[in-house]
């Protein structure tokens, strides 16, 4: 399905060579936006601009290289966008990592926290400037049911002193997601600043399992869950991608809303605005944002734009 609604608009996609981000680069391209992929694999991304290229014929779609787990990635990654777009509308955090094994980062963060949540804080730090001031901008941070089993260590977010947990990390990184989301949008209603910051989740959806040449190593008993549950509950990369593109373009969005998948408690189903299953915790947002401004070196440069 085409449309033009978003016609004019700008858009980037983190992880958009395979899965949830392809099709939600796939969405947005359908529905006019020019739309730039942001992808570690230079040659994957090639054919995914293809791939694009093929939805909407004649749409404006560029690739940018970013590397989530390297903060020098990032920062060229912000400088290479920032350099080549006059603005930005529509900034959707996608990519992640998902089950890895126990590691770190470029910086020496455990993977899942420091790609999925301090990786697309300074992106979207970075990127900020490019928003402020357009139309209805908004930044889409995608985080995940497991969000709701999520607990922030702040003695030991690498995992240096605890026995680690693949699980437990992913579900600690997509609750951090949710924290820096729902801040960021405090300090940008606190600024003036007229950019929305949305949440989504996928709910259950069938989507690949490695990232950056790492795999989940599951055990017997997981590969027989993950199999049974794929199975029984999977939607589709692109029912998974719905609750994306709903945040992108609902025009009743407001800031902070979550949107997921609307049926058997969000696991799947059309998407809609989401009830979030957690009592919200501004200090421990705001804590946990402070702590990734430190880690990552970025600034908050917006306190007297208003």
């Amino acid at each position: 399905m085409t449309g033009n609604e978003l016609e004019g608009r700008i858009a980037l996609v983190t992880g958009a060579n395979r899965g949830i981000g392809l099709e939600t680069a796939k969405g947005l391209v359908a529905r006019g936006a020019e739309v730039v992929i942001a992808c570690r694999d230079e040659s994957r991304a090639a054919e995914t601009l293809d791939r694009l290229r093929a939805v909407r014929p004649g749409a404006t779609v560029r690739a940018a290289l970013l590397s989530l787990d390297d903060l020098a990635s990032v920062r060229d990654c912000v400088a290479t966008v920032s350099d080549s777009l006059p603005g930005l509308d529509i900034l959707v955090c996608n990519a992640g990592v998902f089950g890895v094994e126990h590691g770190h980062t470029a910086q020496g963060f455990e993977w899942h926290f420091g790609a999925n949540c301090l990786g697309h804080f300074a992106l979207t730090l970075g990127l900020l400037p490019l928003m402020a001031g357009r139309r209805d901008a908004r930044v889409v941070t995608v985080t995940s049911a497991m969000y709701r089993r999520g607990r922030i260590d702040f003695e030991d977010l690498d995992w240096r002193a605890r026995r680690y947990n693949k699980w437990q990390a992913y579900a600690d990184s997509k609750l951090g997601n949710l924290l820096l989301a729902e801040e960021l949008q405090r300090r940008l209603d606190q600024a003036g600043i007229g950019v929305k910051s949305l949440l989504s989740h996928p709910g259950y959806a069938a989507t690949n399992s490695a990232w950056g040449g790492r795999s989940i190593k599951p055990t017997l008993m997981e590969t027989a869950m993950l199999a049974l549950g794929n199975a029984l509950m999977a939607q589709s990369p692109a029912m998974g991608a719905a609750p994306s593109l709903l945040a992108a373009t609902d025009p009743a969005a407001r800031g902070g809303d979550l949107y997921g998948p609307s049926k058997l408690g969000g696991m799947r189903g059309a998407p809609a605005k989401a009830d979030k299953k957690i009592t919200p915790d501004p200090a421990t947002a705001a804590r946990l944002f402070d702590l990734a401004l430190a880690r990552t070196g970025t600034r908050w440069d917006f306190r007297d734009a208003a």
